[in-house]
């Protein structure tokens, strides 16, 4: 049994030549055709917190959503996948309501855009993805970013890059239905190379944080798909939103778990249960990791970066209890392999990846070890994937494209 590796998407020449195919009326322009990139997210620390006006400390990685696409004046939106050639499309005066499939994203950004007043066009495009579907990538924010920049006609969005994420995140929560936090639009899209983005999720304060040059970042997935429509996400929420009432009826100052500490928490343990209790522990700790996270990577400190992610996994495993098998499986086989610095599970959970923290150079060791040990443990086969900070969504050029 073999794990897959790094993936490397098609070419933008290749893009180019399916979209001819999959939209021959619209290929006899093919100085029209634009493309756009949109990175996935990976967080290095800070889960759970972002809905929880915490801090959160993401990256864009190179990973990515490329659209194709040709801006056009028919008020229609028709899209294919190019992995399946799966066709989708809406109309920008109909959108409807979403439809239960990965069009939704569109369609709810489109939805989304429209409500803040942004004047957009329709196109025809064809869709290509590097990034794992179900992996906690942030594949949905990708989608979401790529199709805001092509329904602007690919021009910069008419809201300032804070408000899209906004915008964005918007269509997911009213439109698809996921009450996701700002995090995985925000690092889409304020995305820089070489660094992670220190967001405070309440004042939308933020800032890059360089990541030490001696480390590199490997994401494993545990191919254990998670699907937050149907999962215990936002359940979750609602039991932070618990602990948070619970505590306000003594602390009226509190609005959030931003608001409180463990001291505060301690005292409305017994209005609250053991179950919001147990998920405020997590998100006030993990606020905190957050900081000493931040202050670990300016100082290169890689000890403390290993005692922190495992904290944080251990949190997320036994407070909150979004773990599973499969990451506390993974993050085992990293910690026991020399050369990876810090492990912890990524994204929401309940399946997915982990983000590891490896020495420069010594990837080749966990990717080994991965794929030695991991089927014998799941009957899964894994995903190794070595990534980059990226930046943000943007428009990209062909190879000796013209001006």
């Amino acid at each position: 049994m073999t794990a897959a590796t790094d993936s490397v998407g098609p070419s933008l020449d290749a893009l180019a030549d399916a979209f001819a195919t999959a939209h021959p009326a619209f290929a006899t322009a093919p100085e029209s055709l634009r493309f756009v990139r949109a990175p996935g997210r990976v967080n290095l620390i800070g889960e759970h917190t972002d809905y929880n006006d915490g801090l959160v400390l993401p990256a864009a990685v190179s990973l990515a959503i490329d659209l194709a696409f040709i801006p056009t004046d028919d008020r229609r939106v028709e899209l294919s996948l190019l992995a399946t050639g799966e066709r989708g499309s809406f109309d920008l005066d109909a959108i409807g309501p979403r439809r239960g499939t990965w069009l939704d994203y569109v369609a709810g950004t489109a939805w989304a855009l429209l409500e803040a007043g942004v004047p957009l066009r329709g196109f025809r495009g064809v869709l290509s993805s590097t990034i794992p579907a179900g992996a906690g990538l942030s594949s949905s924010a990708a989608i979401e970013l790529a199709s805001a920049w092509a329904l602007s006609g690919g021009e910069t969005p008419a809201l300032q890059p804070m408000r899209l994420a906004q915008a964005a995140q918007r269509a997911e929560n009213a439109y698809v239905g996921v009450l996701c936090g700002l995090m995985d639009q925000f690092a889409v899209t304020m995305g820089r190379a070489g660094h992670a983005l220190r967001l405070d999720c309440r004042s939308l304060d933020w800032y890059p944080v360089a990541l030490p040059a001696e480390v590199e970042i490997v994401v494993c997935h545990s191919s254990s798909p998670r699907r937050l429509e149907a999962s215990a996400y936002n359940a979750r929420r609602a039991e932070c939103a618990a602990a948070v009432a619970a505590v306000a009826a003594r602390e009226p100052a509190v609005t959030s778990l931003r608001d409180v500490d463990l001291t505060t928490l301690e005292r409305s343990r017994e209005r609250m249960g053991e179950i919001p209790y147990a998920r405020a522990v997590h998100v006030i700790s993990e606020n905190a990791r957050v900081i000493e996270t931040e202050a670990a990577l300016q100082a290169g400190d890689l000890e403390a970066l290993r005692r922190l992610f495992a904290a944080s996994h251990a949190s997320l495993r036994d407070s909150f209890e979004v773990s599973s098998p499969e990451l506390d499986a993974l993050v085992g086989i990293a910690s026991r392999t020399p050369g990876v610095v810090a492990a912890r599970l990524t994204g929401a959970g309940f399946g997915g990846c982990t983000v590891n923290l490896v020495e420069r150079g010594r990837s080749g060791a966990l990717r080994d070890a991965v794929e030695r040990d991991y089927p014998g443990l799941t009957g899964l086969i894994p995903r190794v994937f070595v990534v980059e900070a990226a930046a943000g969504t943007g428009l990209v050029r062909r190879p000796g494209a013209g001006a």
